[in-house]
């Protein structure tokens, strides 16, 4: 069975889920989630963009790649909620990932090097390779929910504050990286998930692995002894009674 062995689909997944957790990286230390445009009418000075983002802000002219002001402070004062929640968010969304990357490649690691003879020593300790994937693909599937959900959010917020100030608010791309990392999420899940359902017997427990054990697998079960064999047999003992 194809399934046993480590194959495309879940060294896709792995790859899928690497991109998908280093955009999240670059999304969450990007400091281009939002622009505000200051456009003034003197011709002796030029327009101010500053550039927001979840740790820093960052103000430039036009023209210019320099930033006029750096805040390193931003983080401990924003005043964006949609910003506030993505400080927790996104961390936290990574974290989960990195979890779930940590067990897909434990389950895939001992699909690769396990050996086909069963050690009954270490029954206890022999790792699920299917279940460490259906539950990395959970995982992931969190992960992108947590990240998606809020990055969407800075579109209606972004709107918000144009009613509520002036139209000079904008998104900047790193909604974007955030957006597209959070798909890479989801499809990761989804190819584990697929993997799972196709490979695994639909009769069969949930959390059973893949593998099903030989039918030579009682040869290696330890014998009962002799003393417990003779156990469950019933001697009956004649008496013998002397008449006098």
């Amino acid at each position: 069975m194809g399934c046993r062995d480590v194959h495309a689909a879940t060294v896709l997944s792995f790859l899928c889920g690497i991109a998908s957790v280093a955009g999240l990286f670059a999304g969450t230390l990007l400091p281009n989630w939002r622009k505000l445009r200051l456009i003034t009418f003197n011709r002796n000075e030029k327009n101010l963009t500053v550039y927001t983002g979840l740790w820093v802000k960052c103000a430039r002219y036009d023209g210019s790649s320099d930033c006029l002001m750096y805040d390193t402070t931003w983080y401990s004062s924003v005043d964006q909620l949609d910003l506030r929640v993505l400080q927790f968010a996104l961390p936290l969304s990574i974290l989960i990932a990195m979890g779930a990357l940590l067990l897909c490649l434990i389950g895939m690691c001992n699909t690769a090097f396990r050996s086909s003879v069963p050690n009954i020593k270490l029954a206890k300790c022999l790792v699920n390779s299917a279940g460490c994937h259906l539950v990395a693909g959970l995982l992931f599937f969190l992960a992108g929910t947590v990240s998606l959900s809020p990055s969407i959010w800075v579109f209606f917020y972004n709107t918000h504050l144009n009613r509520k100030f002036e139209p000079v608010f904008t998104f900047d791309y790193a909604v974007y990286v955030t957006i597209a990392s959070a798909g890479g999420l989801f499809m990761t899940s989804l190819l584990l998930c697929i993997w799972y359902c196709a490979c695994k017997s639909l009769p069969s427990p949930f959390w059973q692995p893949l593998y099903s054990h030989p039918p030579s697998m009682h040869t290696y079960s330890q014998p009962y002894s002799a003393r417990s064999r003779l156990s469950a047999i019933e001697i009956d003992i004649p008496v013998v009674s002397h008449n006098t």
